[in-house]
């Protein structure tokens, strides 16, 4: 199938794309990622073996849009749940950290 990634064209199969991808340890996935096989490889990762091109040349978007025409798996890590935090200075409180402070009637 003809895929365009960072404005070039590639004839990539399924098959071709697993047999790339064979033996590649796949990164830490922190975004985007495509599942070869069992592997989770993330879709730079996955666009820099098969395109043979530096990562910046192309975005994570358009590996996934062709790996899902090619019958790929492809998600979205979703973002780490925090707890809520409360009142206008919870995400200034969060960054500096926690602080008690105990005053008893008459201190200052």
């Amino acid at each position: 199938m003809r895929c365009v990634i960072a404005r070039f064209p590639f004839d990539l199969t399924k098959s071709g794309v697993v047999e790339s991808m064979k033996g590649v340890k796949p990164e830490l996935v922190t975004a985007e990622f495509v599942i070869i096989g069992r592997r989770r490889y993330p879709a730079k990762q996955v666009g820099q073996v098969v395109t043979r091109q530096d990562r910046r040349d192309f975005s994570a978007g358009e590996v996934l849009r062709a790996m899902t025409q090619l019958g790929f798996t492809c998600r979205t890590r979703p973002p780490a749940a925090s707890a809520p935090l409360a009142g206008p200075y919870g995400p200034a409180s969060a960054m500096l950290g926690t602080l008690s402070v105990r005053l008893t009637y008459g201190q200052v």
